[in-house]
């Protein structure tokens, strides 16, 4: 299982700030939430808030928008659909990367332990810079890409059984949960495409009505961009949607082999 990792040369500061809960709950929880501001020249620290349950919601989520909205307004965090779409509330929450709005409180033991996502830089508080990300997302041009006319006032039309190739591919919510727990691509990041870049590679690859297939299996041709993937399987364990990358990244390899 993936494990929240500090940065390299990071330290946590000792002074961490605790607010207890409000007098007279009865059913309360703990979150020790990673904090740290760059305009504040400090190092970072775990502040500890003490959350009444019974007047919350049940997600993790419910819990930091009413520490933002109720304790403490600088908490910073990137959040949008709650509903395990948008992917925008992907944290490492209990030492797993996962989705706050999809993880329930009462589904975690003891004290609810919250940092960014693991081995990216921070923008502040829990939220990590994935300008990276995106870039290597971009790199693989991901759109339909073909050379033939289109059909004149019609769609490309698809099988149902090409369709069928693409699930377990097209839900990928570009949440970057699978990549973040990817030792390989904590070591690699800056030329492993790493797990969820390589999905949508493969979810491309797969569709019937692209006709750039050469040209895609030609740009992963690389000692890096595909092949530091060791299966170590992280990626299956802490995908939120319950997609399996390392499968779409053996499928790349076994085009690869077939071309060859």
């Amino acid at each position: 299982m993936a494990r929240f990792t500090l940065p390299p040369n990071s330290r946590i500061a000792a002074n961490g700030k605790t607010h207890p809960a409000p007098p007279g709950a009865k059913r309360t929880k703990t979150f020790r939430i990673y904090r740290w501001s760059p305009e504040s020249g400090e190092n970072p620290r775990f502040d500890t808030f003490e959350i009444d349950l019974d007047d919350c919601g049940p997600m993790v989520l419910d819990a930091l928008i009413k520490i933002k909205g109720e304790v403490d307004p600088t908490l910073t965090f990137r959040r949008s659909c709650r509903e395990g779409i948008c992917g925008s509330c992907a944290m490492n929450i209990d030492g797993t990367n996962t989705l706050a709005c999809t993880k329930a409180i009462e589904d975690i033991r003891g004290t609810v332990t919250i940092t960014p996502l693991p081995h990216l830089e921070v923008i502040k508080d829990l939220v990590p810079d994935l300008r990276h990300f995106y870039a290597q997302y971009a790199s693989i041009r991901p759109w339909l890409q073909t050379v033939t006319p289109a059909p004149h006032m019609k769609e490309r039309l698809q099988s149902p059984e090409d369709r069928a190739k693409l699930d377990g591919l097209y839900e990928c919510i570009l949440c970057a949960c699978c990549s973040t727990s990817c030792p390989s691509y904590w070591w690699n990041s800056d030329r492993f495409l790493g797990p969820a870049i390589l999905l949508q590679a493969y979810r491309w690859l797969a569709d019937s009505r692209d006709e750039m297939t050469g040209e895609r299996l030609d740009q992963l041709e690389d000692p890096f961009r595909l092949y530091r993937c060791h299966t170590i399987m992280n990626c299956a364990t802490v995908c939120p949607k319950g997609l399996n990358p390392a499968k779409a990244i053996a499928e790349i390899k076994k085009m690869m082999l077939e071309r060859a």
